[in-house]
Parts: structure tokens; C-alpha cells; sequence
């Protein structure tokens, strides 16, 4: 694993954490914003870490807040009764830190962390799989799949879920059951049979 991704992260009970692996192209976000509605109406709060591949800018140059964070504000929160936004420089990182990134959702006490990306780190997955996007299925060599959803017939290891990939409904409620499931899964398939 690379120097900035740890080889465990602080789990514990409290906090249900499932990442969302998968190639680009194969709609990791376009199923979030399908499953999202779902899994509320199942009573599930899901607080969302979404992982970027590039520099991003959620504030607008000129505006009083991008101002203060350019002049050196760190963090710079931005709050209205509609929302609130925090902005964070975080210089000469070559990674965002996940395990810091949860304890920053954790006060909001979700149901639910879906972790969007971050395919590498140490946290069980649900892989999303589609032959047509020409990419190599990744559950073989990561211990942390638990479940693969596919709009095709896969083998899979021991241990592995398969899903239908297109069965909305099906994904939603084993995404809805993850946290009961959450205390016996917080390691690799491996250490979890034995």
C-alpha cells in the first residue's frame, strides 16, 4: 500500500462505513443518486465522502469566504440557515485523509458512511462491476470486497455477494442492512472466517 494510506483504519461500532468501489465510467455516482432517495425512505441518515482525483474549488473567487481562506483561514467555515461548507487547505498532502475525513462526519451521528472512491484504503466495499467498461474486476485482489454488484454473471471468491447491478431495489436494501451487518465486518474476508 502506498506510505499515505494506512493498513487499518479506526473502526468501531458506531460509525457504519461501506466504500463504493469502482472503475470510472462504471456510474458510481449516478447509482448514489439513485440509491440515496432509496435508502432514506428506508430511515437510513448516509452521510456521503466522496474521494477527488484532482484540485477542486467549492467557493467563488471575489467572495468574502474565498478571500479569508486565500489570506490564510484553516480551516474557513461558511454557514447559512440553508447550509454550511467547510474549506481546508491542506497543502503538501499527496492523499486526503479518510480516517480523518470520517471523524469530520461522525458528529452528524449518520446511520450510514458510503465512501465514494478512495478504492485503495482499507474499508469493506461494495465493488461495482461492468465488463463494457473494459477494466479488470478488482475482488480478487482485495480482501475488503464483501459484495459485487454486476450487470453480468461473475465467479466470485468465497465470502463475495453477488448483486444485480440494475436491481435498484435489491442494492437498497443490502445497503439498508450494512449496519447490523457492520460489528462482524470491520476487517479483510480473510481475518473475518478465521
Amino acid at each position: 500500500m502506498s506510505e499515505c494510506v494506512p493498513e487499518r483504519l479506526p473502526f468501531d461500532d458506531a460509525l457504519p462505513v461501506l466504500g463504493i468501489a469502482a472503475w470510472s465510467g462504471t456510474g458510481k455516482t449516478t447509482l448514489l443518486e439513485r440509491l440515496l432517495p432509496a435508502l432514506r425512505e428506508r430511515g437510513l441518515r448516509v452521510a456521503v465522502i466522496k474521494h477527488a482525483h484532482h484540485s477542486f474549488d467549492v467557493d467563488q473567487p471575489g467572495k468574502d469566504s474565498h478571500r479569508l481562506r486565500q489570506a490564510g483561514a484553516s480551516p474557513m467555515l461558511v454557514a447559512s440557515r440553508a447550509r454550511v461548507a467547510v474549506m481546508m487547505e491542506t497543502p503538501g498532502r499527496e492523499e486526503a485523509d479518510l480516517a480523518a475525513l470520517l471523524e469530520m462526519v461522525r458528529p452528524q451521528r449518520p446511520d450510514l458512511v458510503l465512501v465514494e472512491g478512495f478504492k485503495a484504503w482499507p474499508l469493506p466495499k461494495l465493488e461495482l462491476y461492468r465488463p463494457s467498461v473494459g477494466k479488470p474486476l478488482r475482488v480478487a485482489e482485495d480482501p475488503w470486497v464483501r459484495a459485487v454488484a454486476s450487470d453480468a454473471a461473475l465467479a466470485l471468491p468465497e465470502g463475495v455477494e453477488a448483486l444485480e447491478l440494475n436491481d435498484l431495489e435489491a442494492l437498497a436494501d443490502w445497503i439498508a442492512a450494512w449496519p447490523g451487518r457492520w460489528p462482524s465486518h470491520q476487517r479483510p474476508r480473510e481475518e473475518a472466517v478465521s
